[in-house]
């Protein structure tokens, strides 16, 4: 995996052409990764023990460890729930109070290849061959909401990292047991529309990845911000494997709109970048989205000068909350040493959230008995790294959130959203291409 987000990385910077990898994560055959031995308890799937004989918690997740989308797992929620599971294990384990003692934490963890039907396979195969006491998400939306449904038909409690939609919200009444931690349109959008107002933008111009994530925003920034006065200069659709934006950015570049919006991932969102600075191009705001919240992004783009003045979807940094700095401190300390691995300013702390309530909720309620566990959250608030926290409708409620909107300024990523929860005022207009 290493090879991989290293190879993904140098090809970004070559012009960022999608380097797709299919088979750099260790198989066996069946998508399972191969024994890693590490403090996270990481290993294939083995037996699982009857209660009886109970000395450990076993978790399944199905990650895109290799694929289109190994680059989230790499960077997003996959360092997170390897720290949890190491730290959980340092001190022990989780104390359940049904076997009266403290259990460690085992990870069996499959490798979908970024393939939907792989993923929803290998998620049966957890279920009801290795019989696993709790369940870890997938990557993206779509695989998320997918993964949903299995868990549901099975009663297993699924909270979700990676991915979150409205159409996830609109439906998430029928599945009891899934949850949602990751901040979307639904927050995002508002947060930045008062930011372009605020900063006294009148017009924009949008383009949208051709798939949920992308509609999606597409859909709900149109509307936010002709209600607030911005003017659609343009809104246009591109394809995932989109190997030139020339002709786009020298469209938006004409049409003289003040705000660039790219609501994609980082591949498509790297490219804009490196093609807007061949063309010149730069308004007085340029706004990337899924990516750009990455230390990687830094590295892909040419370091602090490069990035300087992005905004891009978040938010939180270490000037959030005490919780946040001692957060990202023991984040970078448990990774020292891998220089694969980086911060992500946009959904870290969440995702954190998730195995936070995970554990508290397995302590508090005594149990691994999943439908007793969805309760339990369903109806109680948690002491987290993004301070106390509580689900809505099964989706974790707005107020929890350090920040919506960020921008890169020095080197930090700044929380810029209206409010309370800024920690550095806007930069409009951005400064000039470095």
């Amino acid at each position: 995996m290493k090879k991989h987000a290293l190879a993904l990385l140098l090809a970004l910077l070559l012009l960022l052409a999608p380097a797709l990898s299919a088979g750099c994560a260790p198989d066996g055959g069946d998508g399972e990764t191969s024994p890693t031995p590490d403090e996270a308890g990481q290993t294939p799937a083995g037996s699982v023990e009857g209660a009886a004989e109970k000395d450990k918690i076993v978790i399944g997740g199905v990650r895109s460890q290799s694929g289109v989308y190994a680059l989230f797992d790499e960077t997003a929620f996959g360092p997170i729930y390897r720290m949890w599971a190491g730290e959980v294990n340092a001190d022990g384990g989780i104390y359940v109070e049904e076997y009266g003692k403290k259990l460690p934490v085992e990870l069996i963890i499959y490798d979908d290849k970024s393939e939907m039907d792989t993923m929803t396979r290998l998620y049966e195969k957890l279920i009801l061959e290795d019989k696993v006491d709790l369940l870890l998400p997938p990557v993206s939306t779509a695989a998320l909401f997918a993964a949903a449904q299995i868990a549901n038909q099975h009663d297993y409690l699924l909270i979700g990292a990676e991915g979150a939609a409205v159409s996830i919200k609109e439906n998430i009444e029928s599945y009891p047991g899934f949850f949602c931690t990751l901040n979307f349109s639904d927050t995002q959008v508002p947060a930045l529309t008062e930011v372009l107002t605020e900063g006294g933008i009148e017009s924009a111009f949008i383009v949208y990845i051709e798939d949920l994530h992308g509609m999606e925003y597409s859909q709900a920034a149109v509307p936010a911000f002709e209600a607030a006065g911005i003017e659609i200069k343009g809104n246009v659709s591109v394809p995932p494997d989109i190997g030139d934006m020339t002709p786009i950015i020298n469209s938006a570049k004409n049409s003289g709109a003040q705000a660039f919006l790219m609501f994609a991932y980082p591949d498509q969102n790297f490219l804009a970048v490196s093609q807007a600075k061949e063309l010149g191009y730069n308004p007085d705001v340029f706004f990337i989205g899924s990516g750009g919240s990455f230390d990687s992004c830094k590295l892909a783009l040419g370091g602090d000068e490069g990035v300087e003045g992005i905004m891009t979807w978040g938010a939180w940094n270490e000037k959030s909350s005490d919780a946040a700095a001692e957060f990202a401190e023991r984040f970078r300390e448990f990774n020292a040493g891998d220089d694969t691995v980086f911060a992500d300013w946009w959904g870290h702390l969440p995702y954190y959230v998730s195995v936070q309530v995970l554990q508290q909720a397995i302590e508090r309620a005594g149990t691994l008995d999943n439908k007793v566990l969805r309760e339990y959250i369903a109806e109680n608030k948690f002491d987290t790294v993004m301070g106390e926290a509580w689900f809505e409708n099964h989706m974790l409620a707005a107020e929890c959130y350090l920040g919506n909107v960020g921008q890169w300024q020095n080197g930090v990523y700044e929380v810029i959203d209206v409010g309370g929860n800024r920690t550095a005022e806007p930069v409009i207009p951005k400064s000039a291409w470095k």
